[in-house]
């Protein structure tokens, strides 16, 4: 129960490799935030948990391993947070830039199908910043958090311009 089957380092770097993989799907899977996930996107996320914990366990089952695990993935976690504020790099690479999805009332056909927003989360998102038609809006911005700014093409200082649409339907990976 508590020995362990293989070497510690070999379950730091297992974790390490596996941790490095799915923070790099997960980026280039797009903008979201886990209050966005649709249930496909949940039952991947466990699903591939799920498959790849034999890769970072290996054949160890010690609770001595699995506590190796834990300790690695948050301090992996923490390192790649603590990089991402200190390094410039890092962050390009881990946060997206915000992409303009609508001009001059009207969606921008290539950029909503590349970012996988439809145009009912953009129209979702018109409604919320006070806006009954897309010809009502400036700029559409599709948020690096996932979210959708919208201004209003009359330039009138709206408050409810200034939120933004979380986006909750979202298609599979």
């Amino acid at each position: 129960m508590w020995e362990l089957a293989v070497s510690p380092i070999e379950i730091v770097a297992r974790t390490t490799i596996i941790y490095l993989v799915f923070l790099a799907l997960l980026r280039l899977s797009g903008k979201r935030e886990i209050g966005q996930f649709t249930l496909f996107d949940i039952a991947l996320v466990l699903l591939a948990a799920n498959a790849l914990q034999p890769a970072m366990t290996g054949p160890d089952q010690s609770i001595t391993g699995g506590v190796i695990i834990v300790i690695t993935i948050f301090a992996l976690n923490r390192l790649v947070a603590e990089a991402r504020v200190r390094i410039p790099m890092v962050q390009r690479l881990l946060e997206s830039k915000p992409t303009e999805i609508g001009r001059d009332g009207k969606w921008l056909k290539d950029a909503l199908e590349m970012q996988g927003v439809d145009e009912e989360d953009g129209e979702a998102a018109l409604r919320e910043h006070g806006l009954e038609r897309v010809e009502q809006m400036k700029l559409a911005v599709l948020e690096e958090d996932g979210s959708i700014s919208i201004v209003p093409a009359d330039g009138e200082d709206n408050p409810s311009a200034r939120r933004r649409r979380r986006r909750y339907k979202r298609s599979a990976f």
